[in-house]
C-alpha cells in the first residue's frame, strides 16, 4: 500500500507533495528535518492535510509529479477539497 501525501506549514503558509508507504511517519520526518537539503527544512510545523492511497507506489509517484508539474496553490487547495479528483486522473493514465 502506498500513498500521495499533502502536507503544509501555517508558519511558513507552504504545501509539499510527496509520497510514501506511512504518511504519518513521514510528516515526523520532516518536522526534524531528517532529509537533507529537502524544501521542508525551512519548517517544523508540518500537518497532513490530505492521504490519499493508492494501489501501487508507481500511482503515487504518478500523482505527485502530475501536482508538481501543475505547479499551482490552487489546484493543491482543489484537491484537498476534492480528493476524487485523483482518482480521476489515474484513470485516464
Amino acid at each position: 500500500m502506498h500513498f500521495l501525501y499533502i502536507i503544509y506549514s501555517k508558519q511558513k503558509d507552504k504545501f509539499y507533495v510527496g509520497e510514501t508507504s506511512d504518511a504519518d511517519f513521514r510528516v515526523n520526518l520532516h518536522n526534524q528535518h531528517q532529509f537533507k537539503g529537502a524544501f521542508t527544512k525551512i519548517a517544523d510545523d508540518w500537518k497532513l492535510v490530505l492521504s490519499f492511497q493508492c494501489q501501487s507506489k508507481n500511482d503515487a509517484i504518478l500523482l505527485e509529479k502530475f501536482i508538481k508539474r501543475m505547479k499551482s496553490r490552487k489546484f493543491i487547495k482543489k484537491i484537498i477539497e476534492q480528493p476524487e479528483i485523483l482518482k480521476d486522473i489515474l484513470n485516464r493514465k
